[in-house]
């Protein structure tokens, strides 16, 4: 009897001791999906500006006209607006940027023949909101330090203002040198006699046109286009029927399925870079990197994305539909970029639990940050007395 005892106890110790462990793996495991806890809030009422950029009604008129006129490129046929227009959300429907040596609008804008300029190589962000770049889930945020770019290599809409002018694919092009191009746009403001006035009445003084005050004033007006009362933000601000009961059944979806590990604040972005593995755009010639050769984005934001389409850092997937799938598809493992293996992957995407099923009521949910309050009223002429918008006809 003994014998018969010590053997039963011999077969079902490693089952208990396995079940054990498979108990203390469960609870490790709901232990790190619990480590962070998203907090996710309405936009701030009111925006920040840096110390040495306090905003003024003359700044921003001054910044919207800059914002509109070609003059600040290389061969004067490129503008902000070219690829950040408010007919098209301050964005526009491209998967990637077209910019010099170009004409036409959004999805029917074309290089000329012949050319030798290349795409950009990364999709363009809307405008909307930057303003409130860098934020956290407390609604904490330094302007001056706003992360900008899906690689993060600038810090503050000031410093953003002016990348594009210099990038030879966006609105350098054959016009003018790398190390030239500021100075050469500079030169130009100061020989006309209108932008030396808004410039001096902007930032007084009578040596007002300069580089920093370039990006200044483009940055003052950019901090003008803000929609922080989307149904979203009622909601949080404690309106109950801002949104619909299925929304409200997407958003605790979004944050239970762990969309909301990196897509929260009142942003919907922790403004950290993750390595995802999206698909290749084949209009590349080469892979994009991103940060540091490592494949890694910074996470954009979910606001307005009815504006922003086609998404991810290349525009390459094509509708919330696709991207949802992408998401559902890495979560399990399967590789859609081959340049990025799964071992790579972000750790919050293996902890996605997203199905099918429930890819539709996120979606309804996330069109409730879209807010189409943003200021659409474009200049009717621009001081160069050039093309508003750039060559967009």
């Amino acid at each position: 009897m003994r014998k018969a005892a010590k053997l039963v106890l011999y077969i079902l110790l490693p089952l208990f001791l396995a079940k054990c462990a498979d108990v203390g793996k469960e609870q490790k495991k709901t232990a790190k999906k619990t480590r962070f806890i998203p907090r996710i809030t309405a936009l701030p009422q009111t925006v920040k500006s840096p110390k040495d950029n306090p905003a003024s009604p003359e700044k921003e008129i001054l910044g919207k006209l800059l914002f509109y006129d070609p003059i600040l490129s290389g061969n004067k046929d490129v503008a902000c607006a070219t690829c950040h227009h408010p007919n098209n959300g301050y964005a526009e429907f491209l998967d990637i940027s077209i910019g010099p040596n170009s004409r036409g609008l959004g999805s029917k804008r074309k290089f000329n023949s012949p050319n030798d300029i290349p795409f950009v190589k990364r999709n363009a962000q809307t405008i909307i909101n930057t303003a409130f770049n860098g934020i956290d889930s407390y609604n904490r945020y330094k302007p001056e330090q706003a992360s900008m770019f899906w690689d993060d290599r600038a810090k503050s809409l000031e410093k953003q203002a002016l990348e594009p002018i210099i990038a030879f694919a966006e609105m350098r092009g054959h016009g003018s040198t790398e190390s030239d191009i500021l100075e050469t746009v500079i030169m130009r403001l100061q020989e006309i006699p209108e932008y030396q006035k808004l410039f001096e009445r902007a930032f007084g003084g009578t040596d007002a046109v300069t580089v920093d005050n370039l990006g200044k004033a483009i940055a003052a007006f950019e901090r003008t286009i803000v929609t922080n009362n989307s149904r979203f933000d009622q909601y949080m601000r404690g309106d109950e029927d801002a949104i619909l009961i299925s929304e409200k059944e997407g958003f605790k979806l979004f944050k239970s399925v762990g969309c909301a590990n990196c897509h929260n604040g009142p942003m919907f972005s922790d403004y950290k870079k993750h390595v995802l593995g999206a698909p290749e755009n084949n209009k590349l010639p080469i892979p994009d990197a991103g940060v540091q050769d490592t494949f890694a984005f910074r996470t954009p934001s979910l606001r307005n994305l009815r504006f922003t389409a086609p998404y991810m850092h290349n525009g390459s997937l094509q509708n919330l539909r696709r991207v949802l799938e992408f998401y559902e598809d890495i979560s399990n493992g399967k590789v859609r970029n081959p340049n990025v293996p799964k071992e790579r992957f972000d750790p919050f995407v293996r902890e996605l639990q997203l199905s099918v099923k429930e890819m539709s009521q996120i979606i309804s949910f996330l069109n409730t940050l879209n807010d189409d309050s943003f200021d659409k009223v474009i200049p009717e002429t621009v001081p160069s007395g050039l093309s508003v918008g750039g060559d967009i006809q």
